[in-house]
């Protein structure tokens, strides 16, 4: 069975970040939006898969006020209790393509045994809305919990400004992945219509948001780039913990890159960058 390419590497996402621990259970969530060639062609690209197609039966599901810029839009998105270890084995059911109204979505194909999409999907849309806005070419909200990121929330009393620099200041390649910062948002009960919105204002100068004491959300324009996002903060963030734990010491107190360093960096890699001033 052949499924079109943004499946595949949707399928091959949720496994390797099952793999990293991030998505335990049901946890985690993902999606992504399809381009006007790949919604011409979604009927004909589905029709030899197990994928369910609703043609007229399609209701209407209400869930917030839709912004402009992502009505009617097709979305693939993952449905609320998908387990990403199996989600491999069953696509078309822990999967789904759906089509944003003006207040909510209707099921276009897909989450063959009735599930819905993630009760996340309110943030996923303003979180699309948003990075719209600034980059046309954006393509993809994905949620998990990384390991690291979260320990390093629930040790230290994190902050956007101070979380973004303990990470770059382990890690070299952190300033240059990340440039625009890794923002945090104080705890909030998930999948409330709240977090959208306080997650969503945060993209609009951020591409990565940390939900403190839960997890982590990046935006990209491809499956890959928010993978790579992710993987190098929760990197940083064990490299962070780490030395903390052998030193003894706070992470300043230890070798680490100075403002100094960082600033060089961003000058000879033209880097520009925040939270440096």
């Amino acid at each position: 069975m052949t499924y079109p390419k943004y499946i595949n590497e949707i399928i091959e996402l949720t496994h390797d970040m099952w793999q990293k621990g991030w998505d335990e259970y049901n946890g985690g969530n993902v999606s992504y939006l399809l381009s006007n060639a790949e919604v011409e062609t979604l009927l004909a690209d589905l029709e030899e898969t197990d994928f369910e197609i609703y043609g007229d039966e399609k209701k209407e599901v209400k869930v917030l006020p839709v912004p402009e810029n992502m009505q009617n839009r097709h979305i693939l998105i993952t449905a609320s209790w998908s387990h990403f270890r199996n989600l491999k084995n069953q696509p078309a059911v822990d999967l789904g393509i759906i089509q944003t109204t003006a207040e909510g979505y209707q099921i276009v194909a897909g989450l063959n045994s009735g599930k819905r999409p993630t009760s996340e999907i309110f943030m996923h849309i303003l979180a699309h809305a948003a990075r719209l806005e600034q980059n046309p070419d954006h393509k993809v909200v994905v949620h998990n919990h990384a390991t690291n990121i979260v320990i390093y929330s629930l040790l230290n009393e994190v902050t956007s400004k101070s979380m973004t620099l303990d990470l770059w200041s382990v890690l070299t390649e952190s300033i240059v992945v990340f440039p625009d910062g890794i923002a945090v948002l104080p705890w909030e009960v998930p999948g409330t219509h709240q977090i959208g919105l306080d997650t969503a204002e945060e993209l609009k100068n951020h591409r990565m948001v940390v939900w403190a004491k839960h997890g982590v959300l990046s935006t990209g324009t491809s499956y890959q780039d928010c993978f790579g996002l992710i993987e190098t903060a929760d990197k940083a963030a064990h490299i962070a913990l780490e030395l903390q734990k052998i030193s003894g010491k706070s992470i300043y107190d230890n070798n680490t890159l100075s403002t100094d360093n960082l600033k060089e960096v961003c000058r000879a890699l033209k880097v520009d960058s925040k939270y440096l001033d």
